[in-house]
């Protein structure tokens, strides 16, 4: 099981337009047929204003997903406006350690 997180750090006063933007960019995957994943919004302390997380069974699942997003003309336009509203961002694959 492969786990991608992402985390986005919202530039000030950004918060909402950050979190409504992974919003459309996990209803384009939707669209394409993939996992929309999880969204998690900060209710307090430090670390990351809106955080996504999706569960593959596999590597290679993962590296369909990669490549169906890369192809999509639609997730490419939704991932560069994201960057426009953030201060900082993060992709972390992780693998459950047992």
């Amino acid at each position: 099981m492969i786990i991608e997180i992402t985390n986005y750090y919202a530039l000030p006063g950004q918060a909402d337009a950050v979190l409504a933007q992974r919003r459309r960019a996990s209803e384009i995957r939707a669209r394409l047929g993939l996992p929309a994943g999880r969204i998690f919004k900060k209710i307090e302390g430090t670390g990351p204003d809106v955080r996504w997380e999706c569960v593959f069974d596999s590597r290679s699942d993962y590296e369909r997903d990669l490549t169906a997003r890369g192809a999509s003309g639609e997730f490419t336009r939704a991932r560069k406006d994201m960057h426009t509203l953030l201060e900082r961002f993060e992709r972390n694959l992780q693998e459950e350690a047992g």
